[in-house]
């Protein structure tokens, strides 16, 4: 890049920050409260730096990097500044046509940007979440599209029934996303209360469902389900114990079910992120100990991918694409599981 190329906020983060102006900048802004610091990029070098807003989980606004783009452009919004440059969603026009897609976590990250893509390709979408309020812009976004919305909590057995009610007697596929994080905690510091909200969650909130919509699929001879794993599933130095546990048992339950059904024209798979820029937050009370265990390991993250990138991923195996593809755990994590 020359000096006179603008930079923009669809820019990579690296492209920032090897500009003689821009490097200086986007530095000094992080410094000054943005909550990173240059070395703390390496990871989302390749992203926009748009991505930082929700990498930020809001110390970082938009009015800051809109305010950065003028600086490093003399005060001017460049030409193209809007449009968008590195990978691109390449959506699939009516690939989920006439089928009903049940997306978890639908409110946010991973589980949202599942949702948006299955309707833009022409799916029925019943997006579920605990947050009513997250999801209430969701319905609109796809003109067209049909987006159901449920606000539910996937660990009690009511809010599940009210979920198969929405999605009606033909369920095609359903892609359990929601899930939390832990507080990083090793074995011998992991709470009760720690353990138990996130084995429910990300374990058994997800059995409860995949059990749930088995009864239709197995009517109808066919149906794909896609349990979103972890890194953590395939190793134990990528998060806390109850987090890591909870991961390794979404694995369990993917081959399980992939064998049991897989005679039944059922497809179960899962995806395992790493890194990923969806901005949710760790709880409070983060244990030093595990921090300061798991910190060095986590710092050899490869790449960070955003929401939309593992989209691709989990909606290439909820689809007929993925028609030969059974009991499979696909690691989405820019080659951080071979390190």
């Amino acid at each position: 890049m020359t000096d006179q190329t603008p930079l923009t906020a669809n820019s990579p983060i690296g492209t920032w920050l090897d500009h003689p102006v821009g490097g200086p900048a986007i530095t000094a802004l992080l410094g000054a409260g943005g909550g990173f610091d240059a070395s703390s990029l390496t990871p989302v070098l390749g992203l926009p730096l748009q991505q930082l807003v929700v990498l930020s989980q809001g110390q970082l606004p938009q009015e800051a990097v809109d305010a950065l783009v003028l600086q490093v452009n003399g005060g001017v919004v460049p030409d193209g500044s809007a449009e968008p440059t590195g990978w691109q969603e390449r959506v699939t026009t009516g690939r989920f046509a006439g089928q009903t897609v049940i997306v978890t976590g639908a409110a946010s990250g991973i589980g949202r940007a599942t949702a948006l893509r299955v309707a833009r390709e022409g799916g029925r979408v019943i997006a579920v979440d605990i947050s009513a309020e997250r999801l209430a812009d969701l319905a609109g976004l796809v003109p067209g599209a049909e987006i159901v919305t449920v606000a539910g909590d996937i660990t009690q057995q009511a809010d599940i029934d009210a979920i198969t009610a929405a999605a009606g007697p033909s369920i095609h596929a359903l892609a359990n996303v929601a899930g939390i994080n832990d507080d990083f905690s090793p074995a011998h510091e992991t709470s009760d209360a720690v353990w138990d909200r996130v084995i429910a969650i990300n374990l058994t909130g997800g059995f409860k469902l995949m059990r749930a919509v088995l009864p239709a699929m197995l009517a109808a001879g066919s149906g794909s389900v896609v349990n979103v794993a972890s890194e953590a599933g395939l190793r134990g130095d990528a998060s806390g114990n109850a987090y890591t546990v909870s991961k390794h048992g979404v694995i369990g339950l993917t081959r399980s079910a992939a064998f049991m059904y897989g005679l039944q024209g059922i497809r179960v798979n899962a995806v395992a992120p790493g890194g990923v820029a969806t901005g949710i937050p760790f709880p409070p009370n983060v244990s030093e100990a595990g921090k300061a265990r798991l910190s060095p390991f986590q710092a050899q993250i490869p790449t960070v991918a955003t929401a939309e990138q593992l989209a691709a991923s989990i909606t290439f195996l909820l689809s007929d694409d993925a028609v030969n593809i059974n009991g499979v755990v696909l690691p989405s994590d820019g080659g951080w599981s071979v390190q």
